[in-house]
């Protein structure tokens, strides 16, 4: 847990606790992580915790969520963030 303090990736939180908010900081790791992020956050979670996530969140980037779905083969068409509809509707709220 040590390791979560030291990054920059929970800069807006002023205390982390992964046992609190499993996927929440699931879901940072997998989008904002480094190599050192993602070995901790490997031995701490499950994979199927990990892939949980990657499929049901939809804050994950288009390109976070790609690679993730290749590294645990997880379908593309099973990841929310990649479904047509959201991506329609991001960006329409979005237009960037």
């Amino acid at each position: 847990m040590e390791i979560l303090q030291k990054t920059s990736l929970f800069w807006d939180v002023a205390d982390v606790d992964p046992k609190k908010y499993p996927k929440f900081v699931i879901e940072r790791i997998l989008e904002y992580g480094d190599e050192k992020t993602v070995r901790w956050m490997l031995r701490n979670f499950n994979r199927s915790q990990i892939k949980k996530v990657l499929s049901k969140k939809r804050g994950l980037s288009n390109r976070s969520a790609n690679y993730w779905s290749l590294v645990f083969n997880v379908p593309k068409n099973k990841i929310l963030c990649l479904n047509k509809y959201y991506q329609r509707m991001r960006k329409s709220h979005w237009p960037y």
